[in-house]
């Protein structure tokens, strides 16, 4: 709350009415990100579209040849949601997503007349609903696909998050649900060690996109929470300063389904920004390049915590 004098004729200052209004713009924009140079975040994203329509995953060097990809293309136009930026060229963007679905198999590949996998369909089917494309083309083919070949725990989870994503109800939902449970802890919770936060989070998720009630709630957010890292962040390896964006996502996608937030928020905050590079962008990791996988997971993490 902000405090300022009155004058005996009850009018505040000019000056310190000025100054006040621009104290309280300077605090709600620091809230809106992190964001010293929200602006450069969003240039950094925008720069990764090609002629193609389709987004690299990071900046091409030298040393380094990227080729745009589905995967980079729907990343990058979350990113650019959050951040409030827009798609540099939405119709060519369209364009490219629509190259990569496969009529004949109802997925969607990585690259347009790519072979259709698992996670790009879901991917694929997301980014359609994301950039406001007509879904009627795609849907049937894509449930079909989803449902046909997701067997593993990674394809059952990035295949739950695309049909919470397109509102249609998963049709092996109880075989699903009964894959993800054969996994889980007497006390309601997945996996074991240094990876425990990011495996029950990752599973909890599924439960939730899925319908199907938390048990042991309480005991979930206590893994979750005893996972935080002294850096702030999350991690899946043994060590106490591994850390990561993707585990951290992964984790705080958890908390924000159940409406909570980590023990040390501004830790994690802290980590965030040790991620950021000069160049606008976001590592994986700190001292990592920048990528624009890591600039979503930042940007969407830190709108949860907000």
């Amino acid at each position: 709350m902000f405090r300022v004098s009155l004058k005996a004729s009850g009018q505040l200052a000019p000056r310190r009415l000025v100054a006040c209004f621009a104290l309280l713009a300077a605090v709600t924009v620091a809230r809106a990100g992190d964001i010293p140079g929200i602006g450069q975040s969003i240039e950094f994203v925008q720069k990764l579209q090609t002629p193609s329509g389709g987004f690299l995953s990071m900046p091409s060097t030298v040393s380094l040849k990227t080729a745009p990809t589905l995967r980079a293309t729907s990343t990058a136009g979350r990113a650019l949601h959050y951040l409030g930026g827009k798609l540099p060229n939405a119709e060519a963007a369209k364009k490219y997503i629509a190259g990569c679905y496969d009529a004949a198999s109802g997925g969607f590949a990585d690259t347009p007349g790519g072979k259709a996998e698992m996670s790009t369909t879901a991917i694929g089917i997301m980014a359609v609903r994301d950039l406001g494309m007509p879904i009627e083309p795609y849907a049937d083919g894509a449930v079909k696909f989803l449902t046909d070949h997701a067997k593993s725990f990674e394809d059952i989870r990035i295949a739950a998050a695309a049909f919470e994503g397109i509102k249609r109800p998963a049709p092996k939902r109880d075989a699903w649900l009964a894959e993800i449970k054969k996994l889980r802890n007497a006390d309601g919770t997945f996996g074991a060690g240094a990876a425990q936060a990011r495996e029950t989070g990752s599973a909890a998720v599924i439960l939730l996109r899925l319908g199907d009630p938390l048990e042991q709630r309480d005991n979930v957010l206590k893994a979750l929470r005893a996972g935080q890292r002294p850096n702030g962040g999350f991690g899946k390896g043994a060590t106490e300063t591994d850390a990561d964006l993707e585990t951290a996502y992964r984790v705080m996608r958890c908390f924000m389904m159940l409406k909570e937030k980590p023990a040390r928020v501004e830790a994690l905050r802290t980590y965030l920004a040790k991620c950021r590079n000069d160049d606008g962008g976001y590592g994986a990791a700190p001292g990592e390049p920048s990528s624009v996988n890591g600039a979503y997971y930042a940007t969407i993490i830190r709108k949860w915590l907000d």
